[in-house]
C-alpha cells in the first residue's frame, strides 16, 4: 500500500510539473501575441504619422498663401486671415453637426480592424 501511495505522489508531482510548464508556455504565448499586435500597430502607424506631418506642413503653407491672397483681394491682410479662419470654422461646424457619428464610427472601425489584424 505504501508503494502505491508513493507512485500516486510521483504521478501527481509529474502532473503538477506539466501543468506549471503549460501555464508558463501559455503566458509566454500571450506575451508574444501582445508584442506582435503592438509592434504591428506601431509599424502601421509610423508611415501614417509621417504622411500626416507632411500634409500638415503642406496645408499650413497653402492656408497662409490663401489668407494672404484673400487679404490682397479684400485690401486688408488681416481680413484675409479672418476669412480663412471663418471658412474653417464653418467647415468644422458642418462636420460637427452632420458627420460626427459617421466619423466616430469610421475611426473606431479602423482602430478595431488594425488591432484584430
Amino acid at each position: 500500500m505504501a508503494g502505491t501511495m508513493e507512485e500516486n505522489t510521483g504521478v501527481i508531482d509529474d502532473l503538477l510539473e506539466k501543468v506549471t510548464d503549460y501555464g508558463k508556455a501559455e503566458l509566454e504565448l500571450v506575451k508574444l501575441k501582445a508584442l506582435d499586435k503592438t509592434s504591428g500597430l506601431i509599424s502601421a502607424s509610423v508611415p501614417g504619422i509621417i504622411v500626416l506631418i507632411l500634409v500638415s506642413v503642406f496645408m499650413l503653407f497653402l492656408n497662409l498663401g490663401l489668407a494672404i491672397w484673400a487679404g490682397g483681394l479684400l485690401n486688408n491682410l488681416f481680413l484675409g486671415f479672418f476669412a480663412v479662419a471663418a471658412l474653417y470654422g464653418f467647415i468644422a461646424l458642418i462636420m460637427h453637426l452632420f458627420m460626427r457619428k459617421w466619423l466616430k464610427r469610421k475611426v473606431g472601425d479602423y482602430i478595431i480592424s488594425r488591432v484584430l489584424k
